[in-house]
């Protein structure tokens, strides 16, 4: 079947908004444009790049997606309110594909306890945010909170109304993913039939994962006859998170046979992708996720390998390169040059300019020079850590790191690191064991104190010198926030993993004052 005589889906991603509101997963400037440059080469029609109104930070993130990259369009999320707009217009205004995304909600405990407004305010307020909005906006969309909780006749009026004032889009939202398909699907074949003028707007889907359904309430709407999905890469969101992009969109590429539909996304680069936003997040894939875990090609029991021994289908309904998985395994070793570097990073479906490649080539051969062989993982791991612990806004650098440790031996930990001006810091101490005894200097050196929530280590290839990458979870005055790095030493992972968050959390409120830096620590 053709994709010619398919309907076109629209993929919406809001990773940058809704799947930035896990909690820890705050991306920097230079992490979000990472973000929306894999979203654009990865094909989908519409990024969310934040809420405007939220913070100057997220004015200047939207802003600066809007400026760098074309192709997708661009929106933000704004309340239906004049101030919410004006910053969308604000952050968005010299963007050539622009939208706005107004929203209020509808559902009566909402009504009730959060806006404290009656059923006609609600209509009012909607009306006047749509038709404020379209007068600098031509794209305009509209949703209606909490739509899987509100009362159908009320969520039919609201959605009328909201389609004569201008929205261009209408989107139904299962906000605390409370709906099941079968309630899902009476709520939009009700606003099918009773909406005038909903077969002139796209109505879209927005679907969160609470009890597990995002993905097939999405399809569902899909069935009802929507034609935008809303949706985040690897499911990330609020709570149990949203509707997964890369299970959508291969659920309609794999099953176009029953749902008639297609999309634009490249599904060759979900699994980069994938990689990209759990890097940045630190919210990493489970092993049993579909479409992108490490497990969801693996294949164990004896009857299972025998079948794809003699036919694939028998087990695989799915070719892991659809999705960007490479078959290989090891690949290059330390004698390997950047042309073999370079063409096994566009197999994995990276494309690099000609300075990052130079930057990996450096990386690798670091790398070589610790262990024999080089597998595809490691060489993932060295592009996306260099993308997103380059030395972009790095407020303090690691130089030199050693610890002691042992049974009967108090663990102690000395580091030397540089600040941005190229000054150079000493500082030791003591903990309950190396890693935390590197904590413990590493906060004499740079002035922030953290608690440590959440520690965790991966190998991310095979053998006994395979790199580990280490993901920590830190609660600071200013926010929870997560770090990574990858090593072949944990203990140096470790320090490089806490150093990615006291850079951010140093940028964030400034360096420690000089004469506390010299009292505590003094400088050789």
């Amino acid at each position: 079947m053709s994709d010619a005589s398919l309907d076109r889906v629209v993929i919406f991603d809001t990773t940058l908004r809704d799947g930035e509101q896990s909690p820890g997963a705050s991306m920097n400037l230079e992490q979000k444009l990472q973000v929306a440059r894999a979203l654009r080469d990865l094909g989908v029609d519409v990024i969310e790049a934040g809420f405007a109104a939220a913070s100057p930070g997220d004015l200047q993130a939207i802003r600066a997606v809007g400026a760098q990259i074309e192709g997708p369009v661009i929106a933000s999320l704004a309340r239906c309110n004049r101030g919410d707009i004006d910053a969308s217009w604000e952050a968005l205004k010299d963007t050539r594909r622009r939208r706005c995304h107004v929203f209020l909600a509808t559902s009566p405990i909402h009504r009730d306890f959060k806006l404290k407004m009656v059923k006609e305010e609600i209509i009012k307020r909607s009306v006047e945010g749509v038709k404020y909005a379209r007068e600098r906006f031509d794209d305009i969309e509209f949703s209606a909170e909490d739509a899987a909780r509100t009362e159908l006749e009320f969520l039919a009026e609201v959605v009328e109304r909201v389609i004569e004032a201008g929205a261009t889009t209408v989107n139904i939202p299962d906000t605390v993913g409370y709906a099941l398909p079968v309630t899902y699907a009476e709520t939009l074949r009700f606003l099918k039939k009773h909406v005038r003028g909903i077969d002139k707007v796209v109505m879209s889907v927005h679907c969160h994962n609470d009890l597990g359904l995002a993905v097939a309430n999405s399809l569902v709407g899909l069935a009802e006859g929507a034609r935008q999905i809303e949706c985040t890469i690897n499911g990330i969101g609020e709570r149990a998170g949203n509707a997964s992009l890369e299970e959508v969109v291969m659920a309609i590429r794999t099953r176009r046979d029953v749902v008639k539909a297609c999309t634009g996304v490249k599904t060759e680069r979900l699994y980069p992708t994938s990689r990209l936003v759990a890097q940045v997040t630190g919210i990493q894939v489970q092993r049993n996720k579909a479409i992108v875990g490490q497990n969801a090609f693996a294949h164990e029991a004896g009857i299972h390998q025998h079948g794809m021994l003699t036919n694939r289908e028998t087990y695989e309904i799915m070719r892991p390169e659809e999705v960007g998985f490479a078959r290989s395994a090891l690949v290059l070793g330390k004698h390997s040059g950047r042309h073999a570097l370079k063409e096994r990073l566009v197999a994995l479906g990276y494309q690099l300019e000609e300075a990052q490649i130079d930057k990996v080539f450096q990386d690798f051969k670091v790398l070589a020079d610790k262990k024999k062989d080089i597998y595809d993982a490691d060489i993932e791991a060295l592009v996306l850590h260099g993308q997103i612990l380059g030395k972009n806004g790095v407020a303090w650098e690691l130089e030199a790191l050693s610890t002691t440790s042992g049974t009967g031996t108090l663990p102690c930990a000395s580091v030397a690191l540089r600040d941005a001006s190229g000054e150079r810091f000493l500082a030791a101490a003591t903990g309950d064991g190396p890693v935390d005894a590197v904590y413990r200097a590493l906060e004499k050196v740079t002035g922030v104190s953290a608690k440590l929530r959440d520690y965790q280590i991966a190998s991310v290839s095979n053998g006994e010198d395979a790199q580990g990458e280490v993901t920590i979870e830190i609660e600071h005055s200013t926010g929870v926030y997560r770090g990574r790095a990858l090593s072949t030493d944990i203990i140096e992972g470790s320090a490089r993993a806490f150093l990615d968050v006291m850079n951010r959390i140093t940028l964030k409120i400034g360096p420690p004052q000089e004469s506390e830096a010299r009292t505590e620590m003094g400088t050789p």
